[in-house]
């Protein structure tokens, strides 16, 4: 017996790697960061923006109202009133200074809830540092949005496709007080370059989630479930294939041939 107790005592050495073995057979679900990244939610808080009606007039009036409610007392707002030859915005005044200071930003969205012209939102970018404080002070100059409605790209920010879209879309829920008569209603205005957002999907199914960026949440950590916990057609061979599948790159489509008819020259 004393032969068995040793080898057993031997073998109980390796039962400490039953988990790491375990683990070792289960799908990778890790990312090439920074290279790959996770798909963002659509009510992710980000870098600010400050936006424009699609005539190209600024949103913000100079109101101090998000400066107000800035719990983190962030913001800095100075309204002037509008040159009556060129004004800057439809009302009476506009954001002559905007600053955020971002070394003191909670990104709670607050201001843009207080918002009454929906001129300040979030995108999804989080992901920028700085070498030295005057660059975390963000001016209106690098707030404002462009000519095209997008956002300006600074030098220390690393802002990915889709970033820009969809800034704080949880301000697009509709029926906001549980009634279903406002349920999909628009009640924003348009914005420069994007024209009027899709409203988020409500409780009676009508919903569009490529307009509105909203993502399942089974869909996002389906490769963290247990293949009890995925749907039928997602389980087993079948299911890691399809999954593997939508990890490959979209092929490349061939350049269409230029023809006489299309001013191309005839070989």
């Amino acid at each position: 017996m004393g032969f068995l107790d040793n080898l057993r005592d031997d073998l109980a050495f390796f039962g400490g790697f039953k988990v790491t073995l375990e683990q070792m057979a289960k799908p990778r679900v890790t990312n090439q960061y920074p290279d790959d990244k996770r798909r963002k939610p659509a009510r992710l808080h980000g870098r600010h923006v400050l936006n424009r009606y699609e005539d190209g007039m600024e949103k913000c009036i100079g109101c101090e109202l998000c400066a107000g409610v800035c719990p983190a007392d962030c913001i800095y707002v100075r309204g002037a009133d509008n040159p009556p030859d060129d004004p800057v915005s439809p009302g009476e005044r506009y954001g002559f200074v905007y600053e955020i200071n971002y070394l003191r930003c909670i990104h709670c969205d607050m201001c843009v809830e207080a918002c009454p012209t929906e001129a300040i939102t979030e995108s999804k970018l989080f992901e920028f540092s700085f070498t030295n404080r005057a660059d975390a002070i963000y001016t209106k100059a690098e707030l404002v949005v462009d000519d095209d409605g997008r956002p300006q790209q600074l030098p220390w920010e690393d802002w990915r496709e889709g970033d820009d879209q969809h800034t704080s879309a949880w301000m697009r829920a509709t029926s906001p007080g549980g009634n279903a008569a406002y349920e999909g209603r628009v009640q924003w205005s348009g914005e420069l370059g994007y024209g009027t957002r899709t409203p988020e999907a409500g409780q009676r199914g009508e919903r569009d989630d490529q307009a509105t960026g909203t993502i399942a949440l089974r869909d996002l950590l389906e490769s963290h479930l247990e293949q009890s916990e995925l749907p039928p057609e997602k389980r087993g061979v079948k299911g890691a294939m399809d999954r593997a599948r939508k990890r490959l790159p979209a092929p490349r489509r061939p350049k269409a041939k230029a023809t006489p008819a299309d001013g191309g020259e005839q070989a």
